[in-house]
């Protein structure tokens, strides 16, 4: 598999605080990749650094090729690389169906435009993306008053809407019911599988990672402690001491 994303060598400081330490790592197309660490190992600044939500220290950022570490958000969301976030972005005075619509892509157009002009073909992307995700009955409700769970899955529809080539999932499975995180792991395999959008995953949750990545990479204080296949990281006791063993 070529590369997709490619990160060498990145470094984020705030202040004096080292979040990222000369992190390497590569996301292969068309794979499913796995982050996992400690909670403040730096998992989020590297995905923030990723997208361009802040500038990079150091190293090189470089997305089919190309180098990513200075451009806008909004350049590399046109590219197709978007996020995801922990805590759920999604307009809550809005119903599910126009925030589906708000998030397709449009051009350089105002808020009224873009709720009023949008293809019929638009349409019926939002509602297969909002059956896709369970949520196809509640298309109608105010998003602001979906639970938590189910506002992390419109916000996972919202993404799809771009058909970006890399999304960046920090956290899916949080917040979501036990009972139903099966159903969103084989979502995610789906999404990777028939719509062809290859995933980077950050997650606590080690049954889940373990049964969806590939490759998986493990952060410790700011630095890359290992990577590896599941049952490479799984026994890996540099990681178990680091991580796998405080769960």
């Amino acid at each position: 598999m070529s590369s997709l994303l490619e990160v060498a060598g990145l470094s984020k400081a705030f202040g004096g605080v080292v979040a990222n330490r000369e992190i390497s790592l590569t996301v292969p197309d068309g794979a499913i990749v796995g982050l996992i660490g400690p909670n403040g190992s730096g998992k989020t600044t590297l995905f923030s650094s990723i997208v361009g939500h802040h500038p990079i220290d150091g190293g090189s950022i470089r997305f089919q090729g190309r180098e990513i570490s200075r451009l806008r958000v909004a350049e590399i969301a046109r590219l197709g690389l978007l996020r995801t976030f922990q805590q759920t972005r999604v307009y809550g005075q809005m119903d599910c169906m126009r925030n589906m619509l708000i998030s397709a892509p449009h051009r350089e157009e105002g808020l009224l435009d873009m709720l009023s002009r949008h293809s019929p073909e638009q349409v019926d992307e939002a509602e297969r993306l909002l059956a896709f995700t369970g949520l196809f009955e509640k298309r109608f409700l105010m998003a602001g008053d979906l639970s938590f769970g189910q506002q992390k899955l419109l916000e996972f529809a919202m993404a799809l809407m771009n058909r970006p080539k890399l999304l960046l999932l920090d956290e899916p499975t949080a917040g979501i019911n036990p009972t139903l995180i099966n159903g969103l792991i084989d979502r995610l395999k789906r999404t990777n599988e028939e719509i062809g959008i290859t995933l980077f995953v950050i997650e606590h949750n080690m049954r889940v990672i373990m049964d969806l990545a590939e490759h998986i990479y493990c952060l410790a204080h700011g630095e890359l402690l290992a990577d590896g296949t599941p049952d490479e990281i799984r026994g890996d006791q540099s990681v178990i001491d680091a991580y796998l063993g405080a769960h």
